[in-house]
């Protein structure tokens, strides 16, 4: 075969590649993989590299991230080739399926995924020319440099996208590369927190001042909600009765999943969160955010764990864990007190219990039964409790 020398290409293992210098690469420009190497591979870098040289004399490339745009309003504005991975996703981006996403997967899982991993090597493909070699290639890259997480979660989305794009005709729903792949999980957390450290946490944030972080804590503590759950708490949820305190997110639900869940508090926390609102001398409007940093900001991605860094810090020197990490605290306890699965997936509001829509539909979520799964915390936080004593029987 001729050899024809085309600027910022090189092959490997018979594959052709588009590799921008670094400057490239912060103009927007990003890698790409272009097939076997050959005269189509060529006439791609050829494209890429026109696309590159029109930039720096006329600037013309459209910007790829825009402070007050929408995800989906700069991603309409690239142009991809018709019958594209990029022209699908863009499609799929102005569906109501896409609208219906739990925000958080959108931001957290999709857009990193497309942005940082799938469009850069195969937006400008048609899908039905992306190979098993090639996806081996992208997926050890993606590993290489961003972890075994990133490369899971990006083969996932690829995989979910591909169904999607089969939905609209674009490639064959059976012909997807990505099913050579073995996309195995990376090991998943397992640090977990026991009650008497909640609590030293709890104390250090109220003495140093972090009333907020310590309301927080004590919820993530006694509800399992998720940190972002937690810190997502308006006024409109808080239900203050003769029974006690709790909260009630069913009609909006988990900020992951979607999923309806109510909030149960022992009387401990109820105390807490209403001796923190009462010092906060504010008159809350239904949409106000409950929990706020020290500044009186309501805490963000950023702020909490940040101030929980700080003070777990204070009261654990040296010591990693998170704050996620009290939601698997409270299963494990659970599943000693011989909770059940579906008592469990409704504390949650997840599918621990693996049987999903049937268990939606024939056990909504009820507050009693995510009542019920304190109780067996209880009753299992004993267990484990009597269980690490020295002595003990085993």
């Amino acid at each position: 075969m001729v050899r024809i020398k085309v600027r910022h290409y090189l092959v490997k293992n018979g594959r052709g590649y588009w590799q921008p210098t670094p400057t490239m690469r912060a103009a927007g420009f990003a890698a790409r993989t272009l097939g076997p190497d050959g005269p189509d591979a060529w006439a791609q870098a050829e494209r890429l590299n026109r696309e590159w040289d029109g930039h720096r004399t006329a600037g013309h490339r459209p910007q790829l991230e825009a402070a007050d745009a929408s995800p989906e309003a700069v991603e309409a504005a690239i142009a991809f080739p018709r019958g594209s991975i990029g022209e699908a996703f863009q499609r799929y981006t102005r569906l109501a399926e896409w609208r219906a996403k739990a925000s958080t997967t959108r931001n957290k899982i999709w857009w990193p995924a497309w942005r940082k991993r799938i469009r850069p090597y195969f937006g400008d493909l048609d899908p039905m020319t992306v190979t098993l070699e090639d996806m081996s290639f992208w997926r050890a890259r993606i590993a290489e440099r961003d972890g075994a997480d990133a490369a899971h979660k990006a083969v996932k989305v690829w995989r979910a996208l591909w169904k999607v794009m089969a939905a609209m005709h674009y490639c064959e729903r059976g012909a997807d590369p990505s099913l050579g792949l073995r996309n195995a999980a990376p090991q998943p957390r397992h640090q977990t927190w026991t009650e008497g450290e909640a609590v030293r946490i709890v104390k250090a944030a109220i003495r140093q001042g972090y009333g907020g972080l310590a309301a927080v804590v004590a919820i993530c503590w006694d509800t399992q909600f998720s940190p972002v759950d937690a810190r997502s708490l308006r006024r409109r949820h808080l239900r203050i009765e003769p029974a006690g305190l709790w909260f009630d997110v069913t009609a909006e639900g988990r900020a992951k999943t979607g999923r309806a869940t109510i909030g149960t508090v022992s009387r401990r926390t109820a105390r807490l969160v209403e001796a923190y609102l009462a010092a906060l001398e504010l008159d809350l409007l239904e949409d106000a955010f409950l929990f706020r940093n020290r500044s009186g900001a309501p805490y963000t991605e950023w702020t909490l764990p940040d101030d929980f860094a700080d003070v777990r810090e204070i009261a654990f020197p040296g010591d990693r864990r998170r704050l996620m990490d009290m939601r698997r605290s409270g299963t494990v306890e659970a599943v000693a007190g011989d909770a059940t699965p579906g008592a469990i997936a409704s504390k949650l509001a997840n599918s621990i219990d693996t049987s999903s829509k049937l268990f939606k539909t024939y056990s909504p979520v009820d507050r009693t039964v995510v009542a019920g799964v304190d109780q067996a915390r209880i009753r299992g936080r004993r267990k484990l409790r009597d269980g690490n004593k020295p002595g003990s029987k085993v």
